[in-house]
């Protein structure tokens, strides 16, 4: 028996999960803790990690060791993504984090990240033809699913936060500011040669806006345990109306919006933006959430290669 813990850095928040391996390949999660880090925070097109973000996640960092500490038996697997990946300062980062943690974050690759996402969707929800989206701080990863199989993928260097910042979508949207994000997402998924063979396809979503946009409708809808979002579909006409609500509310009236966490609602429209126009693009009537992607992937792959 060994307990992984899997230490997550990503654009927006820092995630540990401690899953309890057992020696058939068999495990189960024992603890899950989030902390909104922000790393990505103000990097602009500098791409410079800035103090403060990079004080906050050092912080988080050593919170999590004093828990999982306390466990027998750990193996410690530490993962980052877009913001530490794009970063000009990432090495930089990467010293402090081991030397103040004696936690070595492994800095996936776009490719990686798209990947360990569709191993964790594909062990945990049963579908067959999908195109996946994870909707990152600083990145979104598109996986196009034939017959259960990953035909295409790829990572796109924007995301919540990213769009946020650099369209200002954070308080009151502006029209001419929404119009030249939309032409800027739309460029980009114009760009992926392979985009319209997921046409009509369901999107499968990972990723914080994601997950917040199915907790606004689980609670509007007066779903029992709206935190339980796994499986949960959504025609594309709701996501639609959600999206137009969110834009019609300033950053104070979002705050209080059932089922939205405050410190998201500066991001939510940037990070729902995407999703928006890749179902226009693909003509996609509904989407599916999962709460599988990149962590669960890597548990999949560490199980695979077991001595069982």
């Amino acid at each position: 028996m060994k307990n992984l813990v899997i230490v997550d850095l990503g654009s927006n928040s820092v995630r540990m999960a401690i899953n309890t391996i057992q020696n058939d390949g068999s495990f189960k999660e024992v603890k899950r803790i989030k902390e909104d880090s922000r790393i990505s925070e103000g990097m602009g097109r500098e791409r410079l990690l800035r103090p403060v973000a990079m004080q906050r996640t050092l912080d988080a960092l050593k919170r999590f060791k004093k828990i999982y500490q306390t466990y027998p038996n750990i193996e410690v697997r530490g993962i980052t993504t877009a913001a530490v990946r794009m970063a000009r300062n990432q090495h930089e980062f990467l010293d402090r984090v081991r030397k103040e943690t004696g936690i070595r974050l492994e800095v996936l690759s776009g490719d990686d990240e798209a990947h360990y996402d569709y191993l964790g969707v594909m062990n945990s929800l049963e579908v067959k033809d999908c195109l996946i989206l994870d909707t990152g701080g600083a990145s979104c990863e598109l996986i196009n699913v034939h017959d259960g199989r990953a035909d295409n993928l790829i990572s796109i260097p924007f995301g919540a936060v990213s769009l946020s910042e650099q369209f200002h979508l954070n308080n009151v949207v502006r029209s001419d500011n929404l119009f030249a994000a939309e032409m800027f997402i739309n460029k980009q998924l114009r760009d992926i040669w392979w985009i319209m063979d997921a046409f009509n396809k369901p999107v499968v979503l990972l990723g914080g806006a994601n997950r917040t946009l199915a907790r606004m409708n689980r609670q509007r809808q007066k779903l029992a345990r709206i935190n339980h979002i796994h499986g949960y579909r959504l025609k594309t006409e709701v996501v639609n109306r959600t999206f137009k609500t969110l834009l019609s509310r300033s950053l104070e009236t979002r705050k209080k919006m059932p089922g939205l966490e405050t410190n998201r609602a500066d991001i939510i429209v940037g990070g729902i933006l995407p999703l928006v126009m890749l179902l226009q693009m693909i003509d996609a009537d509904r989407v599916v959430f999962s709460e599988s992607g990149v962590r669960e992937g890597i548990i999949s792959e560490y199980t695979s290669k077991m001595d069982l």
